[in-house]
């Protein structure tokens, strides 16, 4: 097969002129199209490459479950801290070694949440042995140490996790540390401003929403064939990145738990729309899956609404499967449709669908 490398060696030479590239190019796109009997996914994942994953997974939780048992009874700090350096030390066979996919994920989890509680406890250990200390923490009570100790610990979290990738470079490690920054700045606040309002707590999350969401487009236009572990990162990145920017928005319209009115569903409605019209273009389903709740509990206003309180639930559930059917089975040619929309420069950096028709 040619290269789009040698094409371009090819017209630097003469060998070709730059129209019988672009004309090579085009032809073998189509024939890559008619060979294809059903549309690709470019949104792939390598999360499993094989039973084996899951058997190892199994084992990894039921070795290092029994081992926290036993390290607890020497106390929260021991438990934390044998987990952390177990969940290393099983990575250096298991991720280094063996590039197992899913065990890599679980180790990375349980490495991150581990040290999040080892520095946790141990700087809780140490306040408590210097109660008289004026420093950081010694001279406030506990209400007003943990918000600190949510964002020492969080901070180390990324640093940790930081190291643990330019160790082992699992794709989910990106997202950890962002969650745990994510953690460090609710934690910020907190201990900035005692009991803070509701809504700064949601602007909050919006905006590392939209910083998540930014930093996955980054790794996603960087990559848009999606071959590289560029696509992994981003695809963890998208799903934090999702409820972060889903739930504050669409929260404000839904109320506090009670049924919405009629302006208030359609509102929601349209948000998700809107969203799912984004999560089409760049082809991650994450943002989508995030806004189903929110529109089912729309649909389940309106169908009140409407008389039918006796089929609200079987009828919320027939609308959502029905949209989700229809939008999977037309996946592809919307997304040809709305990446005509696009500018073309923008719309080249993003996946193209591969459809069987043209």
């Amino acid at each position: 097969m040619i290269t789009d490398a040698v094409l371009e060696q090819g017209v630097v030479r003469g060998i070709v002129t730059n129209e019988q590239a672009i004309g090579l190019r085009t032809l073998a796109r189509d024939m890559a199209a008619a060979a294809a009997p059903e549309p690709e996914d470019e949104e792939k994942l390598r999360s499993v490459t094989g039973f084996s994953d899951i058997f190892v997974t199994l084992g990894i939780g039921l070795f290092t479950g029994a081992l926290g048992y036993f390290a607890s009874l020497s106390g929260d700090l021991a438990r934390w801290s044998v987990l952390a350096v177990s969940a290393w030390l099983l990575a250096e066979f298991f991720t280094r070694r063996r590039r197992m996919a899913l065990p890599s994920i679980a180790l990375l989890a349980l490495f991150a949440v581990s040290v999040f509680g080892a520095t946790g406890f141990f700087l809780k250990w140490l306040l408590s042995g210097a109660p008289e200390q004026t420093g950081a923490f010694g001279a406030w009570g506990y209400d007003q140490e943990r918000p600190w100790l949510v964002v020492f610990s969080a901070l180390v979290t990324v640093v940790m996790t930081g190291l643990h990738y330019l160790r082992f470079r699992v794709p989910i490690t990106v997202a950890a540390g962002a969650t745990a920054l994510v953690l460090a700045l609710l934690g910020l606040i907190s201990a900035l401003v005692p009991e803070p309002p509701q809504d700064m707590v949601i602007g909050a999350l919006f905006l590392c929403g939209c910083a998540v969401f930014a930093l996955a487009m980054r790794f996603d236009l960087s990559d848009p064939e999606r071959v590289t572990r560029r696509n992994d990162i981003a695809f963890w990145l998208h799903l934090l990145a999702a409820p972060l920017i889903v739930h504050p928005v669409i929260s404000q319209f839904a109320g506090n738990g009670l049924m919405p009115g009629i302006g208030t569903a359609v509102a929601v409605l349209a948000i998700f729309v809107l969203l799912g019209a984004i999560a089409v273009v760049i082809d991650r389903r994450a943002m989508l899956v995030s806004g189903l709740v929110y529109a089912g509990y729309a649909f389940a206003s309106l169908i009140r609404e409407i008389g039918l309180d006796d089929q609200t639930a079987p009828a919320t559930l027939l609308v959502l499967g029905a949209f989700v059917l229809l939008l999977s089975a037309g996946w592809g040619p919307v997304r040809a449709a709305l990446l005509r929309l696009l500018p073309t420069h923008l719309a080249h950096r993003l996946p193209h669908p591969i459809l069987s028709s043209s």
